[in-house]
């Protein structure tokens, strides 16, 4: 995974509710285990019309809006707990999914797979909306060691929570293996000490 410790980017608003993953990623895309290519085809149903045509006013295809956070209504990523949800956003080049409720096991995945799920207020998340709407060059910065969002065009922040071992590893760049591989010298001296002291025997 690519290192996380402080983004400031332009944001894309999906000022919808209850997104959910048959929607991020149609199950027609699921037949491969590999995660290359699933960001062309991230929200395909919304993007594309039936003849493949761009939808015109989806904020993917509008040239308004770009950068690495997806802003987003609440309970986004509801519905199945397919992993390839996360590995589309992934693929697009989100690294920030900023929304006011987040789905329990899309929120797993996104931290498995380097994208950052954010949860916030909903008056924060509107104030968010609020500011692209005016201007859609504003920014906001993630600072993940302090926890922290800011809207840098009116200097309003707020704390978000993260699990401790999952913040160490995206500071780190680290999926689950690299992070045992990194802990590989004191994995070794603690099984050899066992050993020793009899109690593998």
């Amino acid at each position: 995974m690519k290192k996380f410790n402080v983004l400031t980017t332009t944001c894309v608003p999906l000022n919808v509710e209850s997104v959910d993953t048959d929607q991020i990623i149609p199950a027609r895309f699921l037949k491969t285990t590999n995660r290359e290519g699933f960001g062309a085809n991230l929200f395909c149903d919304w993007r594309y019309d039936s003849n493949g045509n761009p939808t015109p006013g989806f904020v993917l295809n509008s040239k308004m809006y770009g950068g690495q956070a997806l802003v987003a209504g609440k309970n986004f990523g509801c519905g199945s707990s397919r992993e390839h949800a996360a590995w589309a956003i992934a693929g697009y080049d989100f690294r920030v999914v900023i929304a006011p409720l987040f789905a329990d096991i899309f929120r797993g995945n996104a931290l498995n797979n380097g994208v950052l799920p954010v949860q916030l207020s909903e008056a924060f998340v509107e104030a968010i909306f609020g500011e692209v709407e005016k201007n859609p060059q504003v920014t906001v910065t993630v600072d993940l060691p302090a926890q922290k969002v800011t809207i840098n065009s009116t200097g309003q922040s707020e704390q978000f929570d993260i699990n401790p071992y999952k913040k160490y590893c995206f500071i780190n760049g680290y999926d689950d293996i690299d992070y045992l591989l990194s802990i590989k010298d004191k994995v070794e001296a603690y099984e050899l000490s066992r050993v020793k002291s009899g109690a593998l025997s």
